[in-house]
């Protein structure tokens, strides 16, 4: 089943999270810290909660997401077929989930992704090479912006800080370069 997916920044995750219970009338699919994710049958959406304070209430990203790889490939084709420049990344980890995908930016400059999940991740976004970028919603995190994990961030001096924004960290740049402040001795 294929279906669309919003993908929400928010001020306070356990709020949003209360108040998305409660509208969608569904438990969430995936709670990791600073983000969480429902899977509502009907209609058929996915939606993305992204704690990223002073941001709430803004959209980060649409979505598609689609069954399959193959699918993912046949999308890729189409759009490029279609004259808009599809940007690939296969195997890529984002948003606690390996994936397949690929990102087209609207008229308006709205970033939508068509993509496929292959497997969960215990990480919010893949660390990039060394000197390479990696990517994460549709956002570059720098290879001296590195996601930290959820062992690394345990382990930080200011662990709720952290998580947070190692939740968001490749969704907004802002809050990238705070992980790389506060992580920058548990990354890697």
């Amino acid at each position: 089943m294929s279906r669309i997916q919003l993908a929400l920044d928010v001020d306070d995750l356990e709020q949003a999270v209360g108040f998305y219970t409660r509208l969608l009338g569904v438990e969430p699919a995936k709670r990791r810290p600073g983000y969480a994710n429902f899977a509502v049958a009907e209609p058929p959406l996915k939606l993305v909660l992204l704690e990223n304070p002073g941001r709430g209430g803004a959209l980060n990203h649409l979505g598609i997401e689609l069954e399959s790889s193959d699918q993912v490939h046949a999308e890729i084709d189409r759009l490029t077929g279609a004259g808009l420049l599809a940007d690939p990344e296969m195997g890529t980890t984002c948003c606690y989930a390996t994936q397949d995908k690929a990102w087209v930016t609207g008229p308006g400059g709205e970033r939508w992704e068509v993509y496929t999940v292959l497997a969960d991740s215990e990480t919010f976004g893949r660390p990039p090479a060394e000197g390479e970028s990696g990517t994460c919603c549709g956002q570059e995190v720098p290879a001296t912006q590195a996601v930290t994990t959820q062992a690394a961030t345990a382990q930080s001096a200011a662990p709720q800080a952290a998580t947070a924004q190692a939740a968001t960290a490749c969704c907004t740049p802002a809050a990238a370069t705070a992980t790389a402040e506060v992580g920058a001795g548990t990354a890697g």
